[in-house]
C-alpha cells in the first residue's frame, strides 16, 4: 500500500484515493456550495480529508470555478441599532452557502465617486447595497460584475431589488393610533435624501390622512438615538397624542426623556412608536410600540439571489417584504 503522502503535499487525488471516490467527486464534496453528491460519498471524503489533513485551496478553486465566495456588503455606516439585528443574521445565511462578507463603508456620495475615480475594486461574487449614496449602475462599474442586488431603492431593471413593504406596517400602526383616540401627530423622520425614507414618510402621511390624525409636527433626525433625544425638546410644549419614529433609536432617546411620563401611567402622555421592531424592544428598558419585518426572510431573498443568479430576469419588480405592527406599552 502507498504511504500516506507527507504533510503539506496533500492533494485532491491523495483524499480521492483514501476516500475511494474519483477526482471530480471529491471536489464537489469539498466545494462550499451544495453541489451534487451522495451523503454517503461525502462523509467518506470528509473523513478522507481530515485524516489527510487536506485544507481546500480557496484560491485554486477560484480560478477553476470563477468564483472567490466574497460578498460585498456596501454601507453608509454601522452605528444604527437596526444594523445589529439584521447583519448578525445576514452574516449567519451568507455563511451557510459557504460565502464569507465584506463590509465596505462608504459615508458619502463623494466617497463612491472616490471609488471610480481610483479605479479601487473587489472581486466579489455578489454586492449587497444598503448605502443610499449609490444606485445600481454604479455599484456594477465598482465591482465590474452584474450580481448586484440593491436594498435601498435605488435600482434599476438590470439590478433586482428587495424592499420592505412599509405601507402595510404603518397602516396598522396609525389605525392603532386612531383607535385609541388620537387626533394629532408628530413625525421624526430619517435621512432626508434616502429614497426609502422617503417612501417611508409619504405612508405615514397618507395614513395619518386616511386615518383622520393631524401631522401638527415634523422633526429631522438621522435614526439615531442621540437625533431622537435631540428631537424630544422639539415636541413641545404643545405634546401631540402621537409620535411617529421612522427608526426604533430614535424613540428611545425620545422614551428616556419623557420617561417619567410614560412611567406614571396616568394617560397625560402620547402615544409612542418607533419603527425596525429591534430585539432589544422585547427587553422592559425600551417597551416601545413597532413596526417590522421578519429579518430572516428578508436576508433569506438576499441569498437566494446570491445563490441563484439566474432567478433574476431583467425588469422583474422588487421583492416586497411584508411589514406588521407589534404593539407594546408605549402605545397602550
Amino acid at each position: 500500500m502507498k504511504d500516506d503522502p507527507a504533510p503539506g503535499k496533500v492533494t485532491i487525488a491523495d483524499v480521492a484515493r483514501l476516500a475511494g471516490v474519483s477526482k471530480a467527486v471529491a471536489s464537489r464534496a469539498l466545494s462550499p456550495e451544495r453541489r451534487p453528491v451522495s451523503d454517503e460519498k461525502r462523509e467518506r471524503v470528509l473523513a478522507a480529508a481530515r485524516q489527510l489533513g487536506f485544507r481546500v485551496n480557496l484560491l485554486a478553486q477560484s480560478l477553476t470555478t470563477k468564483t472567490v465566495n466574497l460578498v460585498a456588503v456596501v454601507v453608509n455606516h454601522i452605528h444604527d441599532l437596526s444594523d445589529l439585528d439584521l447583519f448578525d443574521e445576514l452574516l449567519a445565511q451568507t455563511q451557510a452557502v459557504g460565502k464569507q462578507v465584506i463590509l465596505i463603508r462608504v459615508g458619502s456620495v463623494a466617497k463612491v465617486d472616490e471609488f471610480l475615480r481610483q479605479g479601487v475594486a473587489y472581486h466579489v461574487d455578489a454586492a449587497l447595497v444598503f448605502s443610499d449614496f449609490a444606485d445600481a449602475a454604479t455599484v456594477r462599474q465598482m465591482f465590474r460584475t452584474e450580481q448586484v442586488i440593491m436594498l435601498n431603492g435605488r435600482h434599476d431593471r438590470l439590478s433586482p431589488a428587495i424592499i420592505p413593504d412599509d405601507a402595510q406596517g404603518i397602516d396598522e400602526a396609525v389605525a392603532h393610533a386612531a383607535g385609541r383616540g388620537a387626533k394629532t401627530a408628530a413625525l421624526v423622520t430619517g435621512r432626508a435624501t434616502s429614497l426609502v425614507e422617503q417612501a417611508r414618510v409619504a405612508a405615514y402621511k397618507a395614513a395619518l390622512k386616511r386615518h383622520g390624525i393631524r401631522l401638527s409636527k415634523s422633526v429631522q433626525g438621522d435614526y439615531s438615538y442621540a437625533s431622537g433625544h435631540a428631537a424630544a425638546g422639539e415636541l413641545g410644549p404643545s405634546l401631540p397624542d402621537a409620535v411617529f419614529c421612522t427608526s426604533d433609536a430614535m424613540a428611545m432617546g425620545i422614551l428616556d426623556v419623557y420617561r417619567e411620563k410614560f412611567a406614571r401611567g396616568d394617560g397625560k402622555r402620547f402615544a409612542l412608536y418607533g419603527f425596525d421592531d429591534l430585539s432589544l424592544l422585547d427587553f422592559d428598558a425600551y417597551p416601545i410600540a413597532s413596526i417590522g419585518y421578519d429579518k430572516s426572510v428578508f436576508v433569506r431573498e438576499m441569498v437566494r439571489m446570491i445563490a441563484e443568479p439566474g432567478h433574476f430576469q431583467p425588469g422583474m419588480p422588487p421583492v416586497l417584504i411584508p411589514t406588521r405592527f407589534i404593539a407594546r406599552s408605549t402605545a397602550a
